[in-house]
């Protein structure tokens, strides 16, 4: 094998585990804007796609951009079929304050991660519900939004859990020379 051909292929698996991030966020917003609930609609939907942008804006800054943050949001915005832009601005918002906090997020073990996660999901869910007052021009009903950042924060432990596999399977072994 010449050098051109390695390197071509070390570039594309550079490439691809760059890619991994961003194909996990909109496989999440997928998954949790399905048309199917066990629920009967009693629970909202968990906001999963909040999950890998928190876990790799921590673990891996370089791979979540707030591009890639952006177009999580755009597409639960189109998933979620209300007004445009709510979950892209919260979502964006949330991300940098994470990006600014990262040490003190980082940090965090155990029952303390997943108090980190949900203040980074009350940050989105503040941030939409607000996005959504301005938008209406009225305050809207506070228990959706809560039941929303309730079911999010429940799913952020199989969600972590799910994404750290991604991680250490997939991520870390591509990202290091052959």
């Amino acid at each position: 094998m010449d050098i051109t051909e390695r390197t071509g292929s070390v570039m594309g698996w550079r490439l691809l585990s760059a890619l991994v991030p961003f194909l996990c966020g909109l496989f999440a917003v997928l998954i949790s804007n399905l048309p199917l609930s066990l629920t009967n609609g009693l629970v909202p939907a968990p906001l999963l796609g909040l999950v890998p942008i928190y876990f790799w804006c921590l673990v891996r800054p370089d791979l979540m951009t707030p591009a890639a943050v952006f177009g999580i949001g755009l597409l639960q915005d189109v998933m979620a079929g209300g007004p445009p832009g709510i979950w892209t601005l919260s979502f964006v918002i949330c991300y940098a304050v994470i990006d600014r906090q990262r040490d003190a997020f980082a940090g965090l073990a155990g029952l303390g991660a997943v108090l980190g996660f949900a203040t980074a999901a009350l940050i989105a869910c503040a941030c939409a519900y607000f996005i959504v007052a301005l938008y209406y021009f009225r305050m809207p009903l506070i228990s959706p939004i809560v039941a929303e950042l309730a079911v999010t924060v429940l799913f952020y432990v199989p969600g972590a859990y799910l994404v750290g596999l991604v991680h250490r399977r997939l991520v870390g072994p591509l990202r290091s020379e052959p």
